[in-house]
């Protein structure tokens, strides 16, 4: 896993705070020198130049950002600004409470994050909003949409690693059976079950031994079995199991795709995994479609957003 974003070496809290006070005098703001100090940070130095802000000028550095800056801008410096698990969480809330409600982006945030994580981002979830994560997902939600989200939420998939060939099997003639073999209908419970349960290494095995006794890809038996959301989202979340660095790059790609871009999710992924493996993703990106994503950025995204979302990607 490799990272775009690094600690700055020679880090100083307090000159930073200094040079962002001095951004924001006079008329208008300085948005290079809050784009320098802010994208050449890592988030734990980030917020340490907040708190050295609130301790020198008495303000709250993150309210002054938001009163100096607007739009796509603000967004994507607050979320530089925010600690990952709690923008995370606040992520998911913004999917969950805005018109309908943004399946493909909680199936990525559950399904890219390890069981410590989704643990994690659920309690801070609770603490934000005085409700917790699995009950806003059940008002939101129905069915077996909702039993798969449910499922990925509590962050219990087995992560030993293990693979264990003749469970695969076993589990590969279950779907099977409680699908495409079934003669009305589909178990739905039998799906969730799997997905959410068995480790990533020993999914992949399921889906290739379910590929030997069929002959066609479990995507395909999705495809066939289901519709609508629930399809959307199992289809989204089998393929974060078989390659999450090629599943996020497909998700920067769509993000850009066809008229407008989906700036909310082109500004959680670049800045979430900007210190975590966004080289590998960015790599996964050229190889699949050709073109840098940096040179991507550049064509769709415009302004001080741009110039953001640019240094982090380098």
């Amino acid at each position: 896993m490799q990272p775009t974003v690094f600690p700055c070496e020679n880090f100083d809290d307090e000159e930073d705070a200094k040079a962002l006070k001095q951004a924001f005098k006079g008329f208008g703001t300085d948005e290079e020198a809050v784009i320098e100090i802010i994208t050449k940070r890592s988030n734990e130095q980030r917020r340490a130049i907040a708190t050295r802000f609130k301790t020198m000028y008495g303000k709250d550095l993150i309210k002054e950002l938001k009163s100096e800056l607007r739009g796509n801008f603000e967004d994507v410096i607050i979320a530089l600004m925010t600690e990952p698990i709690e923008f995370q969480a606040k992520q998911l809330h913004k999917a969950i409470s805005g018109l309908g409600t943004d399946e493909s982006t909680i199936v990525e945030i559950l399904g890219v994050h390890n069981n410590d994580e989704v643990v994690r981002i659920a309690d801070e979830y609770e603490g934000l909003y005085q409700t917790s994560l699995e009950a806003d997902i059940k008002s939101d939600t129905s069915g077996t949409l909702k039993r798969l989200l449910v499922g990925l939420s509590t962050g219990n998939r087995d992560e030993s690693n293990l693979i264990d060939e003749d469970a695969a099997f076993t589990d590969a003639q279950n779907l099977l059976q409680a699908g495409e073999l079934l003669f009305a209908g589909t178990e739905e419970s039998t799906f969730t079950a799997v997905l959410c349960q068995r480790n990533r290494r020993q999914l992949n095995v399921i889906f290739d031994k379910y590929e030997e006794i069929v002959g066609h890809s479990i995507e395909t038996a999705i495809e066939n079995e289901f519709s609508g959301n629930i399809k959307d989202a199992m289809l989204d979340l089998i393929a974060c199991v078989r390659d999450r660095t090629l599943y996020l790059a497909k998700r920067l790609h769509d993000s850009m795709a066809g008229i407008g871009t989906d700036d909310r999710t082109l500004i959680r992924i670049v800045v979430g995994r900007s210190e975590m493996d966004l080289v590998d993703i960015k790599e996964a990106y050229e190889a699949k479609y050709g073109k840098s994503l940096a040179e991507r950025i550049a064509e769709e995204v415009s302004s001080d957003l741009k110039k953001t979302l640019l240094a982090l990607v380098y």
